[in-house]
């Protein structure tokens, strides 16, 4: 199995496998999600001080807050076969 990364911005990666769900910070239920993963020590804030536009939920119960857009981080996905795997 081969290691895939995706970069969130400000040269933070993530591995695209263990990614589950890239969603916008905006609706109530995601905002209790940061809030409950912030409680659980799971939250893992890579905007560098900016303002959250991405929310991204691994398989291990991690939340990673990125700076950049959902369609910006899913267009990396798509992009670039060999750094993504949702291009079928």
């Amino acid at each position: 199995m081969d290691i895939q990364l995706i970069n969130i911005g400000f040269g933070n990666i993530v591995s695209a496998n263990r990614i589950i769900a890239i969603v916008s910070p905006e609706s109530a239920p995601i905002k209790r999600i940061i809030t409950d993963a912030r409680d659980r020590g799971q939250l893992i804030d890579a905007t560098y001080g900016r303002r959250t536009r991405a929310v991204i939920i691994t398989d291990s119960s991690h939340v990673v807050l990125s700076a950049i857009q959902p369609e910006t981080v899913a267009h990396r996905f798509v992009a670039n076969p060999k750094e993504g795997h949702l291009s079928n």
